[in-house]
């Protein structure tokens, strides 16, 4: 289990495929590592992680639209993650939009204050290139 007291290990089905992102990831294919961690994610669309792990490398190619879309699938699928939340900050900022990344901020300081956030309608899902 993880802090937020939910599983962190990625469903049976896409265990494999998750781990092999990460070493590409590790070696520095980031395109192969995003393109595992898309499928990932449409095998599994509730899988946080892989979601989150999209969201990342997403941003570290510089699609920042595509990474707000992932960060925000990541948070409304778990809205009392503090990481969540921060990682989303600065995918918005990278994009420059300053007036989410502080909300979004915002939200990850209130949670590690130990406070947990009200919940709030889901946005529109996004869709990835699925």
């Amino acid at each position: 289990m993880d802090v937020a007291g939910q599983d962190s290990e990625p469903p049976l089905e896409i265990a494999g495929l998750f781990e092999d992102a990460h070493g590409d990831l590790a070696l520095g294919d980031l395109e192969v590592a995003t393109e595992k961690y898309r499928r990932c994610t449409q095998l599994a669309p509730d899988f946080f992680d892989g979601w989150h792990a999209l969201e990342m490398t997403l941003m570290k190619t510089g699609r920042f639209p595509e990474a707000i879309e992932a960060g925000l699938r990541a948070v409304a699928l778990r809205p009392n993650d503090q990481l969540a939340w921060s990682s989303l900050s600065m995918c918005y900022v990278r994009n420059g939009q300053i007036k989410e990344a502080e909300s979004a901020g915002a939200k990850a300081r209130i949670l590690s204050w130990g406070a947990k956030l009200k919940p709030e309608p889901p946005p529109a899902a996004p869709s990835i290139g699925q």
